[in-house]
């Protein structure tokens, strides 16, 4: 096999073996007699919110702030897609939750 392909497949195994459906279940916290609050930034953060929404049992809400493309469907916790990390200038005329001003 040629070097490139190799490394190629490696790269995609790396990535694929990196997913939050396959992770969070590990990391997550024994459940609280409350809520779990969950608090996120960045491009892996609705698909991280999303797996610990598969993942937990108990109530749990949260807000996680994700780049625009990047969004994941979840029940609980509340999703918001912006020009992370660069403001747009839709965001800077907004309320801060996209709505414009």
């Amino acid at each position: 096999m040629e070097p490139r392909r190799l490394l190629e497949q490696m790269f995609r195994a790396a990535i694929a073996s990196a997913q939050p459906t396959l992770r969070i279940a590990g990391f997550l916290p024994e459940q609280p007699k409350g809520r779990l609050i969950v608090i996120g930034v960045g491009k892996a953060s609705a698909a991280m919110a999303r797996a610990v929404e598969d993942h937990w049992t108990a109530k749990l809400s949260g807000l996680v702030v994700t780049r625009y493309g990047y969004a994941a469907p979840c029940q609980h916790i509340e999703i918001v897609e912006a020009a992370h990390p660069v403001p747009t200038l839709r965001r800077i005329r907004s309320d801060g939750l996209g709505r414009l001003v």
